[in-house]
């Protein structure tokens, strides 16, 4: 299998996101829909401090998304949040969204001291746990975080 190539995206086309668009809103998930809104509405274009859109390609095409934003839930400006992971089906479990989650914590690493996600359910809080993210309870909307100073 080909490596996904991991790309920061600053002016979206939103037509390339079409597949993953209807096959995660056929499985019931709604944060891509959001995130599309968003981006045409000019309400999150992760431009923030810090803030980047990203995709993985294989072989040119788009199969995965995944963004990394301040905390809108936070008080602290070097809180980040992990956003709208999405990896389209016929990709998953072949390293995919590991590679975009890793890229992702490279990239906040300097704008932020930790970064926050809120997993959808069990299995992909099992996957962000083996990724060094650790469960937590105590705050709300989020459900896994990881500190960044000393990593």
């Amino acid at each position: 299998m080909p490596n996904p190539t991991i790309e920061a995206v600053r002016a979206l086309d939103v037509s390339e996101l079409a597949e993953i668009l209807r096959e995660s809103e056929a499985l019931g998930y709604r944060f891509l829909r959001r995130l599309v809104e968003e981006w045409q509405g000019g309400t999150n274009r992760f431009e923030g401090p810090g803030e980047a859109l990203f995709v993985a390609r294989v072989e040119g095409r788009l199969v995965g998304v995944c963004g990394l934003n301040r905390d809108p839930y936070a008080s602290e400006p070097r809180v980040g949040r992990v956003r709208h992971l999405y990896v389209a089906q016929e990709w998953r479990g072949r390293g995919v969204g590991a590679a975009l989650v890793r890229h992702v914590i490279q990239e906040a690493r300097g704008a932020f001291d930790v970064l926050r996600l809120r997993a959808a359910d069990g299995a992909a809080g099992f996957f962000f746990a083996r990724l060094g993210f650790v469960p937590t309870s105590d705050i709300p909307g989020c459900t896994h975080l990881v500190e960044l100073r000393g990593l």
